[in-house]
């Protein structure tokens, strides 16, 4: 494995950070628990998306912490950019891109409703 290509981990536990940097949600932190272990490097994971929403059901069946949601478009962000430049930028920045390519410009109301808690506009 490259050292400079991150794991599973790395970008579960950054996502995390940017949506929560406060450790306060409990459902982020049951996300994270579930990827801790998780080293394979993200250039040989296949079905992200579908690891991913495994995780995101099992801390969020109902789908409605937006969080939870936004810490998925974010890992899968990171992913695409196999996470390099990612922790120089600013949290707010990645989180808008994160969402614009998520939804492609239309995140659910929830979504850019807690985006805009966090001085976010998509």
């Amino acid at each position: 494995m490259d050292p400079k290509t991150p794991t599973v981990s790395d970008l579960v536990r950054r996502a995390v950070e940017i949506c929560d940097p406060d450790d306060l949600d409990p459902d982020l932190g049951r996300f994270e628990e579930q990827f801790e272990d998780d080293d394979a490097p993200i250039t040989a994971v296949q079905n992200l998306e579908e690891r991913l929403a495994w995780a995101s059901e099992g801390v969020d069946y109902e789908i409605e912490n937006p969080a939870v949601s936004m810490a998925n478009a974010l890992v899968l962000y990171l992913a695409s950019r196999r996470g390099h430049g990612a922790s120089e930028r600013d949290p707010q920045e990645v989180l808008r891109l994160a969402a614009r390519a998520e939804w492609h410009g239309d995140p659910p109301a929830s979504v850019v409703e807690w985006l805009a808690d966090r001085g976010v506009r998509v």
